[in-house]
């Protein structure tokens, strides 16, 4: 599912399939998951939030680059106690608020969380009230913006934003990141620069 949204034509399909984006199911055979550059002037946001079953706390973080695969900046944050969807939520809340802060306009938002890329691309109805707060939050941001592309990517492909967010249980206030990952993301970043793949059976 890859969804383009635009202030000239709204919503509409894209032609171009980033590595990754496929439908959860089940596959005869492997299939390889990456990491992929945005266009050239294209900003590129991958998020995550993590939850602790058993605590309940949580976390977050995110991670933008640009079309040279060249580290723009990192967040991370913990958020207390909540569940996994408000966590995902709340992190790609974060990740569209310094995007604007920072100027960005063209931008490619990924997460591997398909379910949570569904509410906000088929903008389907939820019951929780919480979880429409945010989500309407989210909606309110991307008009803002010039061109937004927003697609669902294996965890694979999402390891510098998961590592962002495993960081955020440590943290005692919010932090951000500009130009220079922290050590514990940097080999992740020059490994989906160099293009590293994985294979995943489903």
């Amino acid at each position: 599912m890859m969804l383009v949204f635009s202030k000239s034509f709204g919503c509409v399909r894209a032609l171009k399939k980033p590595v990754g984006l496929l439908v959860r199911n089940w596959h005869k055979e492997p299939i390889q998951v990456a990491w992929e550059k945005p266009d050239i002037g294209w900003t590129k946001l991958n998020f995550d939030g993590s939850c602790k079953c058993k605590t309940g706390r949580a976390s977050i973080g995110g991670v933008l680059r640009n079309h040279d695969a060249e580290f723009l900046l990192g967040y991370s944050e913990f958020i207390g106690q909540t569940n996994s969807t408000i966590a995902e939520l709340v992190a790609l809340q974060r990740g569209l608020e310094l995007v604007l802060e920072n100027g960005w306009r063209y931008v490619w938002v990924e997460g591997d969380s398909k379910s949570l890329v569904e509410i906000i691309a088929q903008k389907k109805q939820v019951r929780c009230a919480e979880v429409q707060k945010h989500v309407g939050h989210i909606n309110s941001m991307i008009p803002a913006l010039k061109n937004c592309i927003l697609t669902h990517v294996y965890r694979e492909g999402n390891r510098a934003a998961d590592k962002f967010a495993q960081m955020g249980y440590h943290l005692k206030k919010p932090q951000i990141w500009h130009h220079n990952p922290p050590k514990e993301v940097l080999r992740i970043v020059q490994e989906d620069a160099q293009g590293k793949t994985f294979l995943r059976r489903r």
